[in-house]
């Protein structure tokens, strides 16, 4: 018989759960899920060598290890941290990790610009959900804000640098997805900015998903700049027979009118499967696709407003209370009122009542 694996116990906010040696403590507390699991800006499950950017999964370590128990000094950066058998956790539950988390939030919104009126990530954005958490109602900085020479990354990307954290996601993405990476980040300190060096368009096949990797609104689909919200858009999973991609993808309907294209997206908003240039930006008609039917949308979520998937109809009670009987009506109106033709049955009409439904005197 095989050797079972050994387990390791960890304690995350009181809640105690068994997993596999060398699991990080993002990952632990992901499998409790809930406000347990600290937020993620740059970290990627996906990407080999994220995390450790963005210091927003900060959590409080009280216990190292059943071996040895003492605390560590710092707040560790719980995507970088594997778990130890016996160590204790604490994340919502500790006041240094809220505090030092509402410290990076406004660390990361100094030169952050206010273009949420405008950016096409409204609605679906990390950084949105973290302001409103644990954000200030001001700003305490009053030097000029950083501004960013414009580049061009080709006809289906938009960069704006000035809404950019740094996570490197789109840089790894590229490093790992492609055979070629043409961008990266150039300079240092708060000069540090995404961008090409040599303009260049970014034109791979798969370079489309430092889109859905992004967490704000630094990198967007030019195709779908400024054409709707997300939150009036309704998504379905639907996928075709792609010969570059799974194509398994999430479109983005308004009526019949198909607005975009991503890649489908777990509970933590992480990309199940990249997707192709072919399917993100080529393939936008409802014949292109097989629909499955109806994307499931946290209810948190500004897009899950009008998304009605799973609810439950109330059932008309009238029937029981009156023992099966149908309601009998208190009077006709053909025979109370002279307007109405008694021919003519208003309540079964096709469309609008016209003059000649009605009895001319």
């Amino acid at each position: 018989m095989p050797e079972e694996k050994k387990l390791f116990k960890v304690t995350i906010d009181n809640i105690t759960i068994e997993v596999e040696p060398g699991t990080s403590i993002l990952n632990a507390a992901r499998k409790i899920g809930g406000d347990i699991a600290p937020p993620a800006m740059c970290y990627y499950t996906r990407l080999k060598g994220s995390g450790g950017k963005c210091r927003t999964c900060l959590v409080e370590v009280a216990a190292g290890s059943t071996a040895d128990p003492r605390p560590m000094p710092k707040l560790v950066a719980s995507c970088r941290t594997n778990v130890m058998d016996g160590m204790i956790v604490k994340n919502i539950t500790s006041e240094k990790v809220i505090d030092a988390r509402n410290g990076v939030v406004e660390f990361l919104l100094i030169n952050h610009p206010l273009d949420c009126p405008i950016c096409d990530q409204a609605g679906e954005c990390s950084l949105q959900d973290l302001s409103y958490e644990h954000g200030k109602e001001s700003t305490r900085y009053e030097f000029k804000r950083r501004t960013f020479e414009k580049h061009d990354l080709g006809p289906y990307i938009q960069l704006h640098m000035t809404r950019c954290i740094l996570c490197y996601r789109c840089v790894y993405v590229a490093d790992q997805l492609t055979n070629k990476r043409e961008h990266g980040v150039l300079d240092r300190g708060d000069h540090s900015e995404i961008a090409t060096y040599i303009k260049k368009s970014l034109d791979h096949d798969f370079i489309g998903n430092v889109i859905d990797v992004c967490p704000v609104g630094a990198l967007t689909d030019k195709t779908f700049r400024f054409k709707n919200r997300v939150w009036f858009l309704n998504p379905v999973d639907a996928h075709r027979d792609c010969p570059t991609c799974k194509g398994k993808v999430t479109l983005w309907y308004r009526g019949h009118e198909v607005f975009r294209v991503t890649a489908r997206k777990d509970q933590w908003g992480e990309v199940e499967d990249f997707i192709c240039n072919d399917c993100r930006f080529e393939k936008k008609l409802t014949a292109d696709w097989i629909v499955e039917g109806p994307t499931k949308i946290d209810r948190h979520s500004v897009i899950s407003q009008g998304h009605y998937l799973g609810l439950t109809i109330p059932k008309e009670p009238l029937p029981d209370v009156m023992g099966g009987r149908k309601p009998k009506l208190l009077m006709d109106i053909h025979s109370v009122s002279e307007v109405n033709r008694p021919d003519i049955d208003l309540s079964k009409i096709e469309g609008p009542a016209h003059s000649t439904d009605f009895e001319k005197k």
